[in-house]
C-alpha cells in the first residue's frame, strides 16, 4: 500500500499523531489529550487528518485497550471506558473515505522501538511500557509476534493472595502511573522521593522477571512516561538477584524513540498492509 499516510497513537492519557508522504519519514507531529468521549475523540483525529493530508490511502495507529477479533475496536479497555464496543474503524473509514487499520497502541511502539529505536539490530526485542497502565509485546524479525488475543502482560497476577498490597494484585496496580495517586498520595511526576523509585525498580523488575521467563528474548526494552524516573540500574540489579536460571540475562535498555515509537511502529507495519 503506498502512502500518504495518517498516522496515530491513542494513549489512555494522550494522542500521538504524524504524516508521512513518502513511506520513510514522518512530519507534523503532534501531541493532544486523549479525548475520553468516543465521539469527541474521533471527530478530533478526522479534522486533523484531513487538515494534514491530502488524498491519504490510510490511517494506521493504535489505541490502548484490547482489540475485538476483527481489530475494528477496543471492547475492555481500563483507561478508556467510553471508546469501549464503539466503532473506531468503521467511523474513521466513513468519515475519511481511507483505509484504516487499527493495532494495540503498546504492540506498534514496540514494534518501532525494535526497528528504529533501542532494539534495533536485536531478532527478538520485548518492550514493556510502565505508563498510565503497563502492557509490552514481543517482537521477531521486526513484526509484532503471532497471537491469538493480544498481549497484556499489566495483568499478570503478582500478589496472589494480596498481602503484599491489599488493593493490588495484578503487576499494573503496583507500578502503573495509574496507582501513585492511591500508593503515594501524589501522581508519579511529582515524587523526586529516591526511596519511592527504589522501590518501583524493585516491583518492575519482578514484572520483567516473568516477561524473560516467558518470551526469552534478546533484549528487553523499557518505555512509558513512568519508566523516565526509574533508576534502571537498579532495575538490573534486582532482576540479577532474581532471574537465574538462565546463565546470561538479555540486556535491559531504556526506549530511545520517545514520544513517536508508535507513529515509527505504525509506519513500519504500513509497509506489510495492503
Amino acid at each position: 500500500m503506498k502512502p500518504p499516510y495518517f498516522l496515530f497513537d491513542i494513549g489512555a492519557s494522550h494522542t500521538r499523531i504524524g504524516v508521512s508522504i513518502d513511506g520513510e519519514t514522518i512530519a507534523n507531529t503532534e501531541i493532544y489529550p486523549t479525548p475520553q468521549d468516543f465521539g469527541e475523540g474521533v471527530n478530533i483525529l478526522t479534522q486533523k487528518a484531513k487538515s494534514l493530508v491530502s488524498g491519504m490511502s490510510a490511517l494506521i495507529g493504535g489505541i490502548a485497550g484490547p482489540l475485538n477479533q476483527g481489530k475494528t475496536m477496543i471492547t475492555r479497555a481500563p483507561n478508556l471506558p467510553n471508546w469501549n464496543n464503539k466503532p473506531l474503524g468503521e467511523e474513521l473509514v466513513k468519515l475519511t473515505g481511507a483505509k484504516v487499520f487499527l493495532e494495540n497502541d503498546t504492540a506498534l511502539v514496540g514494534l518501532g522501538e525494535a526497528v528504529k529505536g533501542a532494539g534495533r539490530g536485536f531478532n527478538i526485542v520485548a518492550y514493556m511500557t510502565v505508563s498510565t497502565g503497563v502492557n509490552g509485546v514481543r517482537v521477531v524479525s521486526q513484526k509484532i509476534d503471532t497471537n491469538a488475543l493480544g498481549f497484556e502482560i499489566g495483568k499478570q497476577i503478582i500478589d496472589f493472595d494480596n498481602t503484599f498490597d491489599g488493593e493490588a494484585r495484578v503487576f499494573e496496580d503496583l507500578v502503573a502511573g495509574s496507582q501513585f495517586m492511591r500508593r503515594h498520595g501524589k501522581a508519579a511526576h511529582e515524587i523526586d522521593d529516591a526511596a519511592v523509585w527504589e522501590e518501583e525498580a524493585r516491583l518492575v523488575a519482578y514484572g520483567l522477571n516473568n516477561l524473560i521467563l516467558f518470551w526469552s528474548p534478546e533484549v528487553v526494552v523499557l518505555g512509558g512516561a513512568v519508566s523516565k524516573k526509574i533508576p534502571l540500574q537498579s532495575v538490573i540489579v534486582n532482576l540479577q538477584n532474581m532471574l537465574t536460571i538462565f546463565h546470561e540475562l538479555p540486556q535491559v535498555r531504556m526506549a530511545e524513540i520517545a514520544d513517536f515509537g508508535g507513529l515509527w511502529g505504525a509506519l513500519h507495519w504500513a509497509k506489510s498492509l495492503s
